[in-house]
């Protein structure tokens, strides 16, 4: 594989790689939610912050959770005066959305966070995965398991995570979000990033998690050395009761 330019930072690689990717999926989501003036916005597993500040300019009151110190302190660093972004749950609440883009995969938070700081009615959105067969990065996710010696992970059901935090779900849906690359060394590089090759890069040599990352990459590169993996991704609406 082509050999990465600069020394991994995952948080920064998150930052300026592999964030933006998700974008269509938190304007779906703002837009169906009327997210706007007079909105309180809590972020669960905010990352470095792109979420925050799409809700901030649209006009919210937005503030984040992330446990990823490095992810935080670049958080800090990007948003806006009046974006704050702690470890844990804020309780300057209520708030009356609530977000977890990432409740199917690096989510450090669990279900009674969801409602700590949300006032009755509020809504509440968990994101993950689409299905297998709507996303390009599923062979990727299976590798990731087969680097790190581990059973194949299984789908999150974001129902399921709905009960368990006694919420009411109302409604979900789905949105395309393909992950597109300049070369294949950033697109190795955005999908360290992500997490999902964490345990594969402690139990194995990281240049061979990078060698067998790029050859999984080799049917989305294109002529031009970009790399496009289209991608679903699946959200779920609740209520506090």
């Amino acid at each position: 594989m082509t050999p990465t330019l600069v020394p991994h930072h995952p948080a920064r690689d998150w930052a300026e790689i592999q964030e933006r990717m998700l974008v269509p999926l938190y304007e779906a989501v703002y837009a169906r939610l009327g997210v706007g003036p007079g909105t309180r916005l809590l972020g669960l597993d905010c990352g470095t912050g792109l979420a925050l500040l799409m809700a901030a300019a649209r006009g919210a009151v937005a503030a984040g959770a992330e446990r990823d110190h490095a992810r935080a302190e670049l958080a800090r660093v990007r948003l806006p005066e009046g974006v704050t972004v702690a470890s844990e749950v804020p309780g300057d609440g209520p708030y009356d959305v609530v977000t977890s883009f990432h409740a199917a995969d690096r989510t450090s938070f669990g279900p009674g966070d969801l409602t700590r700081a949300a006032q009755p009615g509020a809504a509440v959105v968990l994101a993950g995965w689409g299905p297998p067969e709507r996303c390009a990065t599923e062979p990727l996710l299976r590798l990731a398991d087969r680097l790190a010696d581990r059973r194949p992970s299984p789908r999150t059901d974001l129902g399921a995570l709905v009960v368990r935090a006694g919420l009411r779900p109302v409604g979900s849906g789905r949105v395309a979000c393909p992950f597109g690359y300049a070369d294949e060394a950033s697109a190795v590089r955005g999908l360290l990033s992500t997490g999902v090759f964490d345990a594969a890069v402690r139990t194995a040599d990281p240049a061979q998690v990078e060698k067998e990352i790029g050859e999984a990459l080799a049917p989305y590169r294109r002529a031009d050395g970009t790399v496009w993996m289209p991608n679903a991704f699946r959200y779920v609406v609740a209520r506090v009761p």
